[in-house]
């Protein structure tokens, strides 16, 4: 946490937010259908401002502009070094602004101010800059190929393209989209999720100050039956990326083969399992099971929402973790104290408490929390479950929201079995001290990501995405270039 955040001890002010239009072609806009949609503060329900809402006529005009930019602008003929500049530049606008930016994005998504500011804004910065870096070392190779031939690879950017970005970290996530997509060269059209536009907007307003040229750079918000819908069947859509459920990745994946079978990626949801072994470090594994389940309100795609503990341990794990769960602050999410904010939304809110009432009819054993705190903002108790069993539906799907659920182990093979009984593989983890089983879990469990003796590490550097039907491809590092790019084979006759 930053000493800014520490030294205050008064609430933040929340920022006052103006209406939003659309950024097209350079170009703030109304939409075309003139319509608008609510954006809410999650803390209170109240409105926020409106947004205009863009469907398929302002998707259509977003990849036009985005195409003349991309064949006709100053973009690909620009040093891929001055690209790098760009986007060093924009890093450095948000980190001039970055208590706004925090304050915006806890306004519209609820989360904790001091999360925002400590978390959410520098992840953001440095995966800018570390893009910043890859612009001009995107290269091909030599190929010593049979013949008199000079042969040569060019990696090219895919063209135009499209994102679609969730609500659990706007600002994040519209980062690691932007940043590899722009330092290859494409020019891109995003639709922020509907919940939470207000930061995907205010970060646009900053690019056009850094000089992104007109049209490199578009945001069209809306709802994902129509501007997503529109975004991910546009013919002259190169590619799409995609960051939320997977239900809704299969749709894209599908309009995206009916359309022009356009390059796809996904990064989708997970139930991953967090394995505690009696060896652990109790101190460090009771601190990341619960990070690792209750950050950011339990809205992370890689939770660690299947907690394993090793039956030895059982009985003080449990107790230990339920002493922190009562411990939390539930409440406004300026006030700097703190720790769990709302849900995102009603519908988020009433999600998590229909799973809480599937886990008690299922028979799962409830040990504190399972209700909505008052009728003002979409607040839900710290919730914890145990004797959860793997065939429960709350040990089944994914909730995403502050519902753990604890589940008891006697040995290795058995974890590995149990933790790969789901068809998602984001993440993983393991506690222990012995290397033999941190080693065989690392191997043996099918997910993209294994933490071991930690919990929600990131760096810009190494990649992040799924196994399964936990998406396809990679975001962050240098394997996220490869889904921005087009590699062309060249031939030249030397003889």
């Amino acid at each position: 946490m930053s000493t800014a955040v520490r030294e205050k001890s008064q609430a933040i002010k929340p920022p006052q937010v103006k209406d939003q239009p659309l950024l097209i072609g350079g170009k703030w806009l109304d939409s075309v259908s003139g319509k608008t949609f609510p954006t809410v503060n999650p803390a209170t329900g109240e409105v926020i401002c409106q947004v205009a809402e863009g469907d398929k006529a302002d998707i259509d005009l977003a990849v036009k502009a985005a195409r003349k930019a991309f064949e006709e602008g100053p973009w690909r003929r620009m040093n891929a070094s001055e690209r790098g500049r760009l986007l060093n530049r924009l890093a450095d606008l948000i980190e001039r602004n970055q208590e706004e930016l925090a304050a915006l994005e806890t306004l519209d998504n609820g989360k904790p101010y001091r999360d925002a500011l400590a978390a959410d804004l520098p992840l953001t910065i440095k995966c800018y800059r570390y893009y910043a870096g890859w612009a001009d070392k995107i290269h091909g190779k030599t190929i010593p190929v049979e013949g008199q031939y000079f042969c040569y690879t060019r990696h090219e950017p895919v063209g135009v393209v499209g994102q679609i970005i969730p609500w659990n970290f706007p600002l994040l996530m519209q980062a690691w989209k932007w940043g590899p997509a722009l330092a290859c060269g494409n020019t891109l059209v995003l639709k922020p999720a509907e919940q939470t536009p207000l930061t995907a907007l205010r970060v646009a307003q900053l690019a056009q100050e850094a000089g992104f040229p007109d049209g490199v750079i578009n945001v069209v918000p809306g709802y994902g039956p129509t501007a997503g819908a529109a975004l991910s069947s546009h013919m002259d859509v190169d590619k799409v990326a995609f960051t939320g459920e997977h239900t809704t990745g299969q749709i894209i994946m599908e309009a995206a083969a009916r359309s022009n079978l356009k390059r796809v990626s996904l990064e989708l949801g997970g139930k991953s399992p967090n394995v505690v072994f009696a060896d652990a470090d109790l101190d460090a594994a009771v601190e990341g099971a619960y990070f690792g389940l209750f950050f950011n309100q339990g809205q992370c795609c890689c939770a660690g929402s299947r907690l394993f503990v090793e039956e030895k341990i059982h009985e003080e794990f449990v107790e230990r973790l339920v002493k922190k769960a009562k411990n939390q602050k539930v409440g406004d999410p300026f006030d700097l104290t703190t720790t769990q904010g709302p849900q995102v939304s009603q519908e988020q809110c009433d999600r998590i408490l229909s799973y809480i009432e599937a886990g008690r009819k299922d028979g799962a054993n409830l040990l504190t929390g399972g209700q909505r705190i008052g009728t003002r903002g979409y607040f839900i108790e710290p919730t914890v479950f145990t004797n959860v069993t793997d065939d429960m539906k709350i040990a089944r799907e994914e909730i995403f929201g502050p519902v753990m659920n604890i589940l008891r182990f006697k040995d290795v093979q058995e974890v590995v079995k149990r933790g790969n009984q789901t068809f998602y593989g984001l993440a993983a983890a393991v506690w222990t001290r012995d290397i033999k089983k941190a080693y065989t879990l690392a191997n043996g469990l099918r997910a993209g990501t294994v933490w071991i003796n930690c919990y929600d590490v990131f760096d810009a550097a190494a990649p992040f995405g799924g196994f399964k039907m936990s998406g396809i491809g990679r975001e962050l590092g240098e394997y996220a270039l490869e889904m921005y790019t087009e590699v062309k084979t060249v031939y030249v006759n030397l003889d």
